[in-house]
């Protein structure tokens, strides 16, 4: 069987750490209507940050290993990642932890890059564009990391 084809994703690439940052800084003296007042977990991580790495991890990089792919100019790969970056930064947002368009822009980003990797590995099993694989926490992050999932897509 063919190796299975799996593009660079942004996390790999890049991130905008500073944005996610303040997003989890801030997310920590938040005391009313947070996951966080129910129980204090002593290991606990901000669900910014599980946001902004659970996202970076399922979306492509614009950029190839060249930083871009053949048809398309490295700017117009930056300019791509930029959005995704705008993206991010909207998500790590506790004020948008509802906001059904921040979270819509996510899910499209998302789904699209499961289509572009399901085009990649045309007739693997497992590889159905309109299938998304599980999410899965191995090392349960407190519970920091599925909460952060529960707003991708089903």
């Amino acid at each position: 069987m063919a190796a299975i084809k799996s593009p660079k994703k942004l996390i790999e690439v890049a991130l905008p750490l500073d944005d996610i940052n303040v997003a989890s800084a801030r997310e920590k003296s938040i005391r009313h209507g947070h996951p966080s007042t129910l129980h204090l977990w002593w290991a606990r991580r901000p669900l910014a940050a599980a946001r902004a790495v659970i996202f970076a991890q399922m979306v492509n990089d614009p950029g190839g290993e060249r930083g871009y792919y053949a048809g398309k100019t490295r700017a117009q790969a930056d300019a791509e990642r930029e959005e995704l970056f705008q993206i991010l930064r909207d998500l790590v947002l506790w004020e948008n932890t509802n906001n059904e368009e921040v979270l819509a822009r996510a899910r499209a980003a998302i789904a699209k890059s499961w289509r572009e990797t399901c085009e990649l590995n045309k007739g693997k099993p497992g590889f159905d564009p309109e299938q998304l694989p599980a999410f899965h926490d191995p090392f349960a992050g407190g519970g920091a990391l599925p909460l952060g999932n529960y707003s991708a897509p089903p």
